[in-house]
């Protein structure tokens, strides 16, 4: 069987924990990771490209899995150059930590950058000062460890030094964790200035809470972008299809005797997992592993429904996806732009621009379904490619 069409046949004969960890390991190339991995890049590469990016999307979509793909892109296109500057860092990929005291710790993230980076002298890092207790032509003394400040300018020398094409920050939305608004749009400038200082753009991936950093001030606006990377959508023709070919793809790669039918079942997978491939995957993962543990050839319904997340917390994931789609929709439209403006009301100005990430459709449009409802296409049609980290 080809690679494309399921998993390898010999990994029946694997044991129960090569065969899970094929699963786990496996990535979808799906339409919404496409669109956004396409405009992420596009964003990237643009002659005036601005020193942040915000990539913003549910718990669950597969931001992660955006980043280690974007990894894997910036790599490839650095390679020739990599040939006869062996000295440069193609990306720069971490992780912005959840603080323990409720304040975002700049020092920590400043010594991670500097970590990703590959900075040899790290420990070594001094803080020179003259001695108070001699005059001014008494020697230098040293503290060890080198304070907030020195660490950024290390890591400014060394972005400069390496030129990344971007820095990737997941989970930015924890740069949140601040007392005050004004602490927040401080945090904000922070990276810009890092950015545009370094001529490295910084990417900033992570849940809709990121809506309240991208606005703090019209300064800060106008220096972003935003990349809508959202969830399939049900009342969508395309997006049902897409979710359908997703799941169709997942079941031919699940390492069982016998295939099960997650197509069959798209609407209960659908709602069970909001949507949200990432989430979905999961939910997999956890059942497969169950499956493999009792030695079952295929998936059940049953087994299904023991690994889901339970409702309340859908509900709560859901809540916070509507809210999150709302106030990117942009409900207010151009009509109140025009009125602040001072000019005349058009009616064919109003409505939100649509995005070009995700294929929403534009407000007022119904989305109109194929001959026999919507879904209403064999999945066999639209196969969704699968990533193997090339």
């Amino acid at each position: 069987m080809a690679p494309h069409d399921g998993f390898p046949r010999d990994l029946l004969s694997q044991p129960p924990t090569a065969r899970l960890a094929y699963f786990v390991d496996k990535r979808i190339a799906h339409p919404r990771l496409k669109d956004a991995h396409d405009a992420l890049l596009t964003a990237l590469h643009e002659p005036t490209r601005p020193p942040l990016i915000f990539v913003i999307g549910p718990t669950g979509v597969g931001k992660t899995t955006l980043r280690c793909r974007m990894e894997r892109q910036l790599i490839a296109e650095a390679l020739p150059d990599l040939e006869h500057d062996p000295g440069r860092f193609p990306v720069v990929a971490l992780e912005a930590v959840a603080p323990e005291s409720g304040q975002f710790h700049w020092r920590d993230y400043y010594i991670r950058a500097l970590l990703a980076l590959g900075e040899p002298l790290l420990a070594h890092k001094i803080r020179y000062r003259q001695d108070p207790q001699r005059d001014e032509q008494g020697p230098l003394v040293y503290d060890h460890g080198a304070a907030t400040p020195e660490l950024r300018r290390a890591l400014e020398s060394c972005l400069r030094q390496r030129r990344p094409t971007a820095v990737l920050i997941d989970e930015a939305q924890h740069l949140r964790k601040m007392a005050s608004a004004r602490r927040l749009l401080d945090q904000m400038d922070l990276l810009k200035s890092l950015a545009s200082l370094t001529g490295i753009p910084h990417v900033l991936l992570g849940t809709y809470e990121l809506l309240g950093l991208v606005n703090l001030s019209a300064q800060l606006s106008r220096r972003s972008t935003e990349i809508h990377f959202g969830r399939y959508q049900a009342d969508v023709a395309e997006d049902t299809q897409a979710f359908r070919s997703v799941l169709l793809t997942f079941q031919r790669h699940l390492p069982l005797a016998t295939e099960p039918d997650l197509v069959g079942h798209w609407e209960t997978l659908y709602e069970r997992s909001v949507g949200c491939v990432g989430v979905l995957k999961t939910w997999l993962d956890r059942s497969l592993a169950a499956a493999l543990e009792a030695g079952a050839s295929t998936f059940t319904t049953r087994r299904l429904e023991q690994h889901a997340i339970p409702t309340r917390k859908l509900l709560s994931l859901a809540r916070e996806i509507t809210e999150g789609e709302e106030a990117l929709a942009d409900p207010h439209g151009r009509g109140d732009l025009r009125a602040l403006l001072g000019m005349a009301s058009d009616r064919t100005t109003r409505g939100a621009i649509p995005s070009a990430v995700g294929g929403e459709t534009r407000p007022g449009r119904a989305s109109t379904p194929p001959p026999g409802g919507r879904g209403a296409r064999r999945p066999e049609r639209d196969p969704v490619g699968v990533d193997d980290g090339h």
